[in-house]
């Protein structure tokens, strides 16, 4: 047979396979229904292991694999058709449910937790989020954290990720040990300058001072120059102010034009960093739960079983409602060998009841499962 002839007949065959696979999901419905009435769970991983195992050897050596995964595909939609026939409430559907109920909007004022000290990127992505924050500062991450959890402060700013060198590892470490809830993010244009005292030219600079990420952001132009020493610090308003205060007139700091007027600097190179399409995301974290109208994106942070297709069997379940995943993240839990966190960010809206019962279905399983929160994104 020629192309052509070889297509028509697989039209048939995928004619044939849609009505099928439509009846096998009609025939899972009414298995739901039966679940439902007698009380039983919609997993069954005996039933699943079995199909699995009898599909394998029908296929035979050459496509046994390819069958298998075909038919994990099947059944997590099966168990997400069949999930839509439960509607079981739970504590996390009722959270966010009240949560929409409130319909209050993203507050203009608040005392808000930030890392550094004024001049700071924090500061900067506050006073965007916020017409009138009331700032504290803190000296590391993790007392923003504090501040928070402890009700000291209504919200946080915290940096999560940056477009050019990645994640902040030390937050979302952190996120693990802290219960809060995202309720806002921001994406903020980052420009590092190369900050020294007036009078000080390129030439004479033995040290810089900064971040880390911004360290990290602006390798590139430090690596042109070998003969300075690097040094990282806490921060890089905490840089600026550093070099300001100094009596010496050989360091510099990498830190933002804002600095350079708060701290009577001068800048030495301007947008410094690797590449001009330089972003850090920023979160506003809050103690309780708070979903603000025009939330279109969800925060999870979970763990899986640690067996094969643990992972992508969540995944799965997203997958089913058509939801986008636009970042996964793992890092290593204390204390447990090869174990791993999972921090997911979707496109999703908890305004669709699909959502919010699957949401509540994850929340009742055995593993870690935590609602970061549903939120906007300024940019």
């Amino acid at each position: 047979m020629d192309l052509q002839e070889l297509r028509k007949e697989i039209d048939k065959v995928d004619t044939q396979l849609t009505d099928l696979f439509c009846r096998r999901m009609r025939l899972c419905a009414q298995i739901a229904e039966y679940k439902k009435e007698t009380g039983r769970m919609i997993l069954d991983r005996a039933r699943e292991r079995e199909i699995l195992a009898k599909v394998g050897r029908q296929a035979g050596p050459e496509l046994d694999m390819y069958t298998r995964m075909l038919y994990e595909v099947m059944l997590n939609l099966s168990k997400a058709y069949q999930r839509s026939f439960y509607h079981k409430e739970t504590e996390l559907s009722r959270k966010i449910r009240k949560a929409i109920a409130a319909n209050q909007l993203f507050p203009r004022r608040g005392t808000v937790a930030c890392q550094g000290i004024e001049g700071s990127y924090s500061q900067i992505a506050c006073d965007k989020l916020f017409a009138m924050p009331d700032i504290v500062y803190y000296p590391d991450f993790e007392g923003v954290f504090q501040a928070v959890e402890q009700g000291v402060c209504d919200f946080g700013i915290l940096p999560i990720e940056n477009s050019s060198n990645g994640s902040v590892n030390r937050v979302y470490d952190l996120m693990y040990r802290y219960r809060f809830h995202i309720v806002r993010s921001i994406r903020l244009h980052i420009d590092h300058n190369l900050l020294a005292k007036p009078g000080v030219k390129l030439s004479d600079i033995r040290e810089i001072y900064s971040h880390e990420q911004a360290l990290g952001q602006c390798r590139d132009f430090l690596a042109q120059h070998p003969e300075i020493k690097v040094i990282p610090c806490e921060n890089t308003a905490v840089a600026a102010k550093m070099v300001a205060e100094s009596d010496r007139r050989d360091i510099a700091a990498l830190s933002s034009r804002n600095c350079a007027w708060l701290y009577g600097l001068e800048v030495l190179c301007d947008r410094v960093q690797n590449s001009d399409n330089n972003y850090t995301r920023f979160i506003c974290i809050a103690k309780d739960l708070a979903i603000y109208p025009g939330a279109d994106k969800i925060s999870l942070m979970l763990t899986v079983e640690h067996t094969p297709g643990a992972l992508y069997n969540m995944i799965a379940k997203f997958a089913a409602l058509g939801l986008n995943l636009t970042k996964l993240e793992s890092r290593p839990i204390p204390g447990r060998d090869f174990e791993f966190l999972f921090y997911f960010d979707l496109e999703a809206s908890v305004w669709s009841e699909d959502v919010i019962h699957l949401l509540g279905e994850c929340s009742t399983r055995e593993q870690l499962f935590v609602f970061l929160g549903s939120y906007s994104e300024v940019r």
